[in-house]
């Protein structure tokens, strides 16, 4: 009864989420994921420079998940029934990842029965649920997201305490099942198991039989994942590849670093407390008290995953937070430990007592998480909605006005969501463009490297002046050139556009000197607004969502 009853609150609240959110967090929820997918099933989508360069990056794993909720809806041509349609191409992705990220809560209950206890349960399942980060991110359509669950059910089939050779294989095969899914949607997750398994056969090492058969597990597992990952890959891009290879020579190489490079601390310093937030006193408590007390030989072991992966990530240039989102549910585990045992003493409950309480955490400790919850309803309904709304004021141009340039972006590259979010074939082939931001894939200087949206916003003004022509065509003629080509060393007399009936921009820009009145000397003017100012990850960004149409001059 009370798995059933966590399975249905993990699926009600995880799928919620994913419905009601209405803010961007990484481009890459569209670009990696729906993008691909729309493309591949409808003909048309926003393909980024890791899926177009010659040599490609991205593997379609990931994406595929999202291929048969594409395929569905049109096969029964229910993404062209209007506004219906419009709110299935969008929301039915929305129900499979909200999906995907319950089985995150439903396996943390199991992995914190297998390694702290059962009286630890309630109290990890709160955490999981009423954590900011999950909810910020495990309900997006991002592979970091699937890496999570996918990573907590693995760990859950670890076989922490069990003694049975039996129990023991047959969970190996499961953890090494999910495993491999983990590492074939993000080949970096194989860095958990590059520390697991080498502590799994030290600990089976007096059973010959066992590490026999788990070493056989492990090589049958091995040779069968990336030669599915490398079939899925040449299928898809209609030649060899092998995207797990690219991915780490790409990244190695240092075209990551074009993306951003953080300090060796950015995981210990920024990463974590924001991952955990008001949970973070509890998480170091529980690692302090496992370091001094060592009778729990799982919560070492999570340690040191904990230690050995954040170790090795620190190692890359460049960072995120949600590169290490896999690791979280075990930093709930200790965090749960630490609420519980220091609960147990005030609340003067035996263990029985406990088991029937729910949640055995003092009530100050109570309030202090629960403040988590309010700033997770904004983040996901509220903060930088303007992305998101604008793309249903787009949807609802008239047929009549789908021809010829429509719609360009002057907005930096990948800031709102694409044709997986549009579903109009009128814009693709030109229809609709935006902004390029690729990057030095030719060995260029990074230092002096510029890309579109570069170029662009260092003197919009001007670029106005010399890439589109002096008078608007009211016929709207696709632009010749409108954005970058990944791979292409694009000369100076590149990016040449047209005036499209609608532009989208962000408030910030109307401030640029010039760029107003350019705009309402065209004959422009605003019909659409959305967000708020002050929202944006930075100035480019600010000033809320504006859409300008070409009204005709005077």
């Amino acid at each position: 009864m009370l798995f059933s009853s966590t399975v249905a609150v993990a699926f009600v609240i995880r799928i919620s989420i994913a419905l009601f959110t209405r803010t961007v967090f990484q481009p890459d929820e569209y670009f990696q994921s729906l993008e691909p997918a729309h493309h591949l099933v409808f003909g048309y989508g926003h393909l980024t420079w890791e899926w177009l360069s010659p040599q490609p990056i991205r593997s379609i794993v990931y994406p595929a998940f999202n291929v048969p909720v594409y395929w569905i809806l049109k096969q029964t041509s229910l993404d062209a029934y209007g506004k219906l349609g419009d709110s299935l191409i969008v929301n039915s992705p929305r129900v499979l990842h909200g999906s995907f990220a319950a089985l995150t809560d439903i396996w943390l209950c199991k992995l914190a029965y297998r390694t702290i206890g059962e009286r630890y349960i309630t109290t990890a399942l709160f955490l999981s649920l009423t954590s900011f980060f999950h909810a910020l991110s495990l309900s997006r359509s991002l592979s970091n997201s699937l890496e999570t669950s996918l990573t907590t059910i693995a760990l859950a089939y670890y076989p922490w305490n069990d003694h049975s050779a039996v129990r023991i294989r047959s969970d190996i095969r499961k953890m090494l099942l999910f495993a491999a899914l983990a590492c074939s949607v993000r080949i970096t997750n194989a860095v958990i198991w590059i520390f697991l398994l080498p502590k799994l056969l030290w600990t089976i090492r007096f059973n010959a039989n066992l590490v026999r058969s788990t070493l056989k597990d492990v090589a049958i597992t091995g040779c069968i994942a990336p030669t599915l990952i490398f079939m899925l890959d040449t299928a898809y891009y209609g030649q060899a590849t092998f995207t797990p290879s690219s991915f780490l020579y790409r990244n190695l190489s240092g075209v990551s670093l074009f993306y951003g490079d953080s300090s060796w601390h950015y995981y210990l310093s920024q990463a974590i407390p924001i991952m955990t937030t008001t949970s973070l006193p509890f998480v170091i408590d529980g690692i302090w008290t496992t370091i001094r007390h060592a009778e729990n030989t799982s919560l070492r072991t999570l340690l040191g995953l904990v230690s050995w992966t954040i170790g090795i990530y620190s190692l890359a240039g460049h960072k995120e937070w949600r590169f290490i989102h896999p690791l979280l549910p075990i930093l709930h585990l200790f965090a749960a430990k630490s609420l519980v045992d220091r609960s147990a003493h005030v609340i003067k409950l035996d263990q029985s007592t406990l088991h029937n309480r729910g949640i055995p955490i003092r009530k100050g400790f109570l309030a202090l998480l629960l403040v988590t919850v309010p700033v997770s309803a904004w983040i996901v309904l509220v903060h930088c909605s303007g992305p998101v709304s604008v793309m249903s004021y787009l949807r609802s141009i008239p047929e009549t006005e789908l021809q010829g340039g429509v719609v360009g972006f002057l907005m930096p590259c990948h800031s709102t969501p694409g044709h997986a979010y549009l579903h109009r074939p009128q814009l693709a082939n030109g229809g609709l463009w935006s902004l390029g931001c690729e990057p030095p894939l030719n060995n260029q200087n990074l230092s002096t490297y510029r890309d579109q949206t570069k170029v662009f916003f260092a003197n919009p003004y001007q670029y106005l002046i010399d890439r589109f022509p002096e008078r608007v065509d009211p016929a709207f003629p696709i632009s010749p050139y409108p954005s970058s080509t990944p791979g292409e060393i694009a000369p100076n007399d590149a990016w040449r556009h047209e005036w499209p009936r609608y532009l989208v921009l962000f408030g910030a820009l109307l401030d640029v000197y010039g760029v107003r009145q350019q705009l309402v000397g065209k004959g422009y003017a605003e019909v659409w607004k959305g967000g708020r100012p002050w929202e944006g990850d930075s100035d480019l960004r600010k000033g809320g969502v504006r859409v300008w149409k070409y009204q005709g001059t005077v």
